[in-house]
């Protein structure tokens, strides 16, 4: 039986990643253990070679010193039940606070045979021992465990389990009575049919410093190249390519961004792409992007003698928007890249398009993300539009990742708006492209009016010209549309982004509730003191006015 995957997810203060093996994990964890008086393993991944199961642990600091991993297992190819749990010196009373709370998952694909699906909620006073009880009964009772769930309980010095299980309803009763002599606290929460989407949600960055682990997880290209690319036999090129994709593997959330001197050839594709689009701003991208255009030329450098340094775009953003960029080797996942926007951070690349094709590039490149991309982050209200997208992503579905996607591509990349009874440009594909900024203006392509609904489930080529564009109102109302639309998003909970500590809080308890709540009372009495002096200054002004 070979051990190839799992998960194993917390939120909590970092403090060091150790690589172990399955035969020292326990003694290893004691040692931490002695050493750091709170230790929990938050973050896990694990891959087992012929030999060594090997595990990626991140530990923390926490209230409870507890190192818990559930497992799959594959046996000949085919996925196996196994579940596992271990948990080391849980002796601690104290209870964890809801930031320190961890959730661990393991999806396990058992075929139903016209059984049902139950949910159960136990309470074990102890740790491993109960556990293993426990999940000895329903193993007695041939009971297919799928899902498990465990956080620490409300009752002091306990833990809850959520059990998700296949079998008849009398296999639950069953299970549910000889649980009772275990188990603190046994409840049934359902009995029906398998549901065609699984309760679990996918793993989300919960603090910005969180995007470094998948920053580096590119799709494609990066230092590596097609067949295809222009620049696939330019060995130089090439050469340039993987410097780039160094610096991007190698960075990390609060570094500076390392400075480039790009090449007398690089600079003159540069040029080449920066005067023809400029010459066409005026006329077709929106009002914003025409006021924040110069505003980058005086302070980040924007010429067509130079490529602006991303450290220097990145400063600027962050004073106007609270943006800011982080360089990336390739294309991410639709996922990771929109995770960052939810932390107001732009994967951007750093490389160029090869010269031999300065009007066409087959991926993103510096052109299409200084020139198409970063002005307009610096304006407040597509920066808001485009943090909601991200955060709509958090912990969504596939499906609905793919629907948010659809709709990055037509409003952040390929979208245009209405200004003055005129259409105007605003997606970053089209500023980045003087072939389809003057196209898309025309009466050739069709145009719809923005909304979320249809836009996000309509089909669009990636090699061609648009035939289809969104038209959106405004930046405002396009983010109201947005999130109207996301209260349609499957998800047990809701949340909120904190910029202080740029963290998202999960707004899932009655404590970080009426936190919430003060922050907007806070807000609001400070709202209503401005209104009092403007109120006042109003007052004194026509006073003065009447007497002279």
């Amino acid at each position: 039986m070979k051990l190839s995957y799992c998960n194993f997810w917390q939120t909590g203060k970092k403090d060091t990643m150790h690589i172990v093996t399955f035969e020292d994990r326990l003694s290893y964890a004691q040692k931490r253990i002695g050493a750091l008086p709170f230790v929990q393993a938050i973050q896990a991944g694990a891959r087992l070679d012929k030999s060594s199961w090997m595990i990626d642990c991140t530990l923390a600091t926490s209230g409870r010193p507890s190192i818990a991993l559930l497992s799959h297992s594959f046996d000949n190819n085919v996925r196996t039940r196994s579940t596992m749990a271990t948990i080391v010196n849980s002796t601690s009373n104290s209870i964890p606070s809801m930031q320190s709370r961890y959730r661990m998952n393991t999806y396990l694909d058992v075929p139903l045979d016209g059984k049902g699906k139950f949910y159960l909620i136990i309470t074990l006073k102890e740790g491993v021992s109960k556990l293993i009880a426990s999940l000895k009964i329903f193993e007695a009772h041939k009971v297919n465990v799928v899902h498990i769930e465990s956080r620490p309980s409300r009752k002091e010095g306990c833990y809850d389990f959520l059990i998700e299980c296949n079998g008849m309803k009398e296999q639950c009763d069953t299970i549910f009575n000889m649980l009772h002599s275990i188990a603190d606290r046994v409840s049934v929460q359902s009995f029906g049919p398998e549901r065609a989407c699984r309760d679990a949600v996918p793993w989300f960055p919960q603090k910005i410093k969180d995007l470094d682990l998948f920053a580096d997880r590119i799709l494609t290209y990066g230092a590596e190249l097609d067949a295809d690319h222009p620049g696939f036999k330019d060995e130089v090129y090439r050469q340039r390519r993987k410097i780039f994709a160094d610096i991007a593997h190698n960075y990390r959330h609060g570094q500076p961004i390392p400075r480039v001197e790009y090449t007398e050839e690089e600079t003159k594709t540069w040029a080449t792409v920066y005067r023809e689009l400029k010459q066409l701003y005026p006329t077709h991208a929106c009002r914003e992007f025409n006021h924040i255009f110069p505003l980058l030329e005086q302070n980040c450098g924007y010429s067509e003698n130079a490529i602006p340094q991303l450290q220097d775009v990145s400063e600027f953003l962050r004073e106007c928007s609270g943006f800011t960029v982080r360089p990336v080797a390739g294309l991410l996942s639709s996922r990771d890249f929109l995770a960052g926007l939810a932390f107001r951070v732009f994967h951007t690349t750093q490389y160029i398009r090869h010269s031999s094709s300065p009007k066409y590039t087959p991926e993103p490149d510096v052109c299409h993300e200084l020139l198409g991309h970063v002005p307009l982050f610096a304006d407040p209200e597509f920066a808001q539009f485009s943090q909601e997208i991200g955060l709509c992503s958090l912990g969504a579905p596939d499906e609905v990742i793919q629907k948010l996607a659809t709709l990055y591509w037509f409003t952040v990349e390929f979208g245009v708006c209405q200004q003055n009874g005129q259409r105007k440009a605003y997606g970053a594909g089209l500023l980045s492209s003087f072939g389809e900024l003057q196209y898309c203006l025309t009466d050739e392509p069709k145009v719809l009016p923005f909304d979320p609904e249809v836009t996000a489930t309509a089909e669009y080529p990636i090699t061609s010209y648009q035939p289809l564009y969104f038209l959106a109102e405004s930046f405002h109302s396009a983010k109201e549309r947005l999130r109207n639309w996301a209260l349609s998003i499957p998800r047990a909970f809701n949340f909120r982004y904190d910029p202080y500590t740029q963290r998202v809080e999960l707004l899932d308890n009655a404590e970080i509730l009426s936190r919430f709540v003060h922050d907007i009372r806070n807000d609001l009495h400070l709202v209503e003191n401005s209104l009092k002096k403007i109120d006042v200054h109003t007052e004194m002004d026509g006073k003065d006015n009447y007497e002279r």
